[in-house]
C-alpha cells in the first residue's frame, strides 16, 4: 500500500477518528426494535433515524482541504 494515496482532499472535521462504535449501537438498537414490532405483528417500522441521531456521534462530518499535506494523503 505504499503507493495508494487518497484522490480528494476531504478530511473529518473533529479530532475523532472513527465512528464505528456509534454506528454498530445506532444499527443494533434499530435492529432490536424492529425484532421486537416484528413479533409484536406490527405494521409500521420506524427509520434508523428516528432511532438514533447522527450529530451526536463524535465525528461532525467531513470538510474538503486544499491545503492538506502529502503525508495525510497516503491509506
Amino acid at each position: 500500500m505504499s503507493r495508494s494515496r487518497k484522490k480528494t482532499k476531504i478530511r473529518g472535521i473533529t479530532t475523532s477518528i472513527t465512528e464505528k462504535k456509534e454506528k454498530q449501537e445506532a444499527n443494533r438498537k434499530f435492529r432490536r426494535t424492529i425484532n421486537q414490532k416484528v413479533k409484536l405483528g406490527e405494521d409500521h417500522f420506524p427509520l434508523l433515524k428516528e432511532l438514533s441521531n447522527v450529530w451526536c456521534f463524535s465525528k461532525d462530518g467531513k470538510r474538503y482541504d486544499s491545503e492538506m499535506e502529502e503525508k495525510y494523503l497516503r491509506k
